[in-house]
């Protein structure tokens, strides 16, 4: 199975072309905004409105031969835990190797955001590199979640 953390996720249509091409379900988890897939592998799964709630949704069921694809570090890091192959859309695998660095950097990051407030910065721009690299990244984490699912 692949979990999608859909809202704001901009590799939707890759997760679906993969996951048709595999025969692999997928959930894409959101509290609204997006829409369904007529594609029976996929299912859109809507979630209440509130913080991390689909976040729960996801670590919740995620285990070890599923997919979950996310930008969320703290998600990242339970799906990790739970054996999960874990992807962000720009293809950066999330591994039991990086995820301790991965959230130090991102409380780092925010303490110094918090600091500072006038500190200038932000999201770099999703480059056509990015989608091709997640689109490998994605058939490489399916055949080894499939050897360990």
């Amino acid at each position: 199975m692949i979990y999608v953390d859909a809202d704001a996720c901009p590799v939707r249509a890759e997760v679906e072309r993969v996951a048709t091409r595999q025969q692999t379900k997928a959930a894409f988890v959101t509290n609204g905004g997006i829409r369904p897939s007529q594609n029976p592998l996929l299912e859109t799964v809507f979630v209440p409105e509130g913080p991390d709630i689909a976040d729960m949704w996801i670590a919740d069921r995620a285990t070890a031969g599923d997919v979950v694809i996310t930008n969320d570090i703290p998600l990242a890091a339970k799906c990790v835990e739970a054996g999960a192959e874990v992807l962000k859309p720009n293809g950066e695998r999330l591994t039991q190797a990086n995820i301790g660095n991965v959230l130090a950097t991102r409380d780092l990051m925010a303490d110094l955001r918090a600091a500072d407030p006038f500190r200038q910065g932000g999201n770099k721009a999703f480059t056509r590199n990015d989608r091709a690299r997640f689109l490998q990244a994605l058939e490489d984490a399916l055949r080894r979640a499939k050897t360990r699912g």
